[in-house]
């Protein structure tokens, strides 16, 4: 079953990805467009607005068994061996590297047809398609998410009701989040470290972890790569995140649920970890390989015009109010200038040398809550205790940085 929507939001959604998110659409452009046969109205209007402005799209209508693409499916997972997976097909990474500009559609038909693969294999393909994912990293991109079926029944919500979340918080225009953010920006741009508590509902204990973020890029997210939007984030020095946390807002991995995770960090690695729901599907992640025993990222949720908490990552990390951290990969962009280029590439490789910045398979975000009734208790950037007004992080008034304006104001 496929979600109702009307022809004009589709083109307003449409619109406002390959003309906002992408910077438009150049004649020598070659944009794929990836995702499930399930979500064709959104790629259908996608492709007749790259056409008609002079581009080529390259339409990547991806298996229903495959999560998000990758190189291999489930199939592979459940009946392959590691030998075959590694026999990926070169073809498949040429056409990530003829591409120069990205479009994922995020969206499934039946989540449950990729779920439960053994890890053995499992791991072996999040390897494989590495190469893959760090070149559409590279590039102008952008990812969003379209209601399914499959997707509603995940969220125990009728289709109808769980499509209006996801269209309504997509027609929002981004650039209103560009204000709202700026205030948290200032100050986690000028600061050097994170320290974050949160409360442990089985023995009520205090849990802080902390992490350096000094010389790190930060960076305001209002469209640009996620539709819809709205995080702060920055990667942290990896190898200096030390003490324990809990999150607890539910997330989906691969189609299962993950809820209630305990993490504990010794000189940046996580020695310890738990979950109250998902626990085999948080281990596959953490034992993907060495990175995906670290940390690459941490954001703090700035929308407050999303109507619903979804589980899917997508949606969950940018309720404002909240804050997330990413169990794997760093964003290079957090590091250098310009990634894509020789010298940027050049310069990630000296911080992955000396521990700073991160590099897996996997990049999977956690959210924990910190409105009224969640598990959060308090974020601090340096010194500033951060506070919550109107479901939104705000900067307390006397340490705002007087050139950055900004609004803290619902929008």
């Amino acid at each position: 079953m496929s979600a109702e929507i009307s022809k004009k939001k589709l083109e307003t959604w449409a619109n406002y990805l390959l003309d906002y998110s992408l910077g438009g659409v150049k004649e020598d452009d070659v944009i794929m467009i990836k995702g499930e046969h399930i979500t064709w109205p959104l790629m259908s209007a996608l492709q007749d607005k790259i056409f008609s402005a002079g581009g080529i799209a390259d339409v990547n209508i991806v298996a229903p068994d495959n999560d998000r693409g990758k190189v291999w499916g489930a199939s592979m997972a459940r009946h392959g061996s590691v030998k075959q997976i590694e026999r990926s097909p070169q073809w498949h990474e040429d056409r990530y590297k003829a591409m120069t500009k990205y479009i994922e559609i995020l969206g499934a038909e039946d989540p449950t047809q990729y779920a439960d693969t053994p890890d053995e294999t499992a791991q072996a393909i999040m390897r494989v398609d590495e190469p893959a994912k760090t070149i559409r990293l590279l590039k102008p991109w952008v990812l969003t998410l379209f209601p399914t079926q499959g997707f509603a029944d995940m969220e125990e919500m009728t289709l109808e009701k769980y499509a209006g979340v996801v269209v309504n918080a997509s027609m929002v225009d981004p650039r209103l989040l560009d204000d709202v953010e700026e205030d948290i920006f200032q100050v986690m741009n000028k600061s050097k470290h994170v320290r974050i508590q949160t409360a442990c509902p089985k023995t009520g204990k205090t849990l802080e972890l902390t992490m350096d973020i000094g010389e790190r890029n930060v960076v305001k997210c209002t469209g640009k790569r996620n539709f819809p939007d709205g995080e702060v984030f920055t990667s942290p020095n990896t190898s200096t995140v030390e003490g324990e946390i809990f999150v607890d807002l539910p997330v989906s991995f691969t189609g299962q649920t993950i809820k209630g995770i305990y993490l504990k960090f010794e000189g940046g690695k996580i020695v310890e970890y738990t979950a109250d729901q998902g626990f085999g599907a948080l281990q596959k992640i953490i034992e993907t390989d060495e990175g995906s025993h670290r940390l690459g990222e941490v954001a703090l949720g700035m929308n407050n015009g999303i109507e619903e908490v979804l589980k899917h990552p997508l949606f969950v990390e940018k309720v404002g109010g909240t804050m997330h951290i990413a169990i794997g990969a760093s964003y290079p962009e957090c590091y250098v200038a310009d990634p894509a280029s020789e010298e940027g590439q050049k310069q990630s490789d000296v911080f992955f040398e000396q521990g700073k910045l991160n590099r897996s398979a996997q990049h999977v975000d956690i959210v924990t809550d910190f409105r009224p009734g969640g598990s959060g208790r308090a974020v601090y950037l340096d010194d500033v205790k951060l506070e919550i007004k109107d479901n939104i992080w705000v900067v307390p008034e006397e340490h705002k940085v007087k050139s950055g304006g900004g609004s803290d104001s619902r929008w």
